[in-house]
């Protein structure tokens, strides 16, 4: 039938792991990036990036992330970090962040500080026990409420917000927040990034 638009069919549970990664990181599309603080229980900094993550509810405030396990099957420096510690600061990136963005995505060892490395200042946590990245628009200090495993190392984590820190400017006295100042950065499929430029209202 003309205009009738069709579909390819794909079943995840005939296909490669990567396979599925690379369709639904590729169809997902713009997804927020999330960079994520933690400490270790022997006190090392840690940073790093994930864009399978979201908000999921206000009412508690409640946050969610995908943690994929390293190359070799092991759990990742910021999934142990928050299992042990039980906190987290998860915060926006913006554009001007891209560069640091990409330095914390190395895979770098356990004892590494991915925050020096990438020359981010930070503050105190407020309410947890891990730093706050002062040049992100927006963070969110968190507790840790729940895990869903779903493998070896590869889990969910479920956060509850403790406290909203934006941006002086992004946001007015009504606590309407302007995503033009904000900046946010978005990842697309592969290396791409996207910005919250271009909007249009219906």
């Amino acid at each position: 039938m003309d205009g009738v638009m069709t579909h390819l069919s794909f079943d995840p549970a005939t296909l490669d792991d990567r396979d599925v990664y690379k369709l639904l990181s590729g169809a997902i599309l713009p997804r927020p990036i999330a960079v994520i603080t933690s400490r270790s229980p022997e006190g090392v900094d840690n940073a790093a990036a994930f864009s399978f993550f979201g908000v999921l509810s206000h009412a508690p405030a409640t946050v969610a992330v995908g943690i994929e396990p390293r190359p070799d099957g092991s759990r990742k420096d910021t999934a142990r970090n928050i299992l042990e510690t039980g906190v987290f600061t998860l915060h926006i990136p913006d554009v001007a962040m891209a560069r640091a963005v990409q330095e914390i995505a190395a895979p770098l060892p356990p004892e590494a500080d991915e925050i020096a490395l990438a020359g981010l200042e930070t503050a105190p946590g407020t309410h947890v026990a891990c730093p706050r990245l002062l040049a992100a628009p927006v963070a969110l200090e968190c507790r840790f409420r729940q895990r869903l495993e779903l493998g070896p190392a590869r889990d969910i984590l479920v956060g509850e917000v403790l406290g909203i820190f934006i941006r002086e400017g992004a946001v007015n006295d009504r606590l309407h927040v302007d995503a033009g100042a904000l900046d946010a950065l978005g990842r697309l499929g592969g290396a791409s990034y996207v910005t919250t430029r271009d909007r249009f209202e219906l």
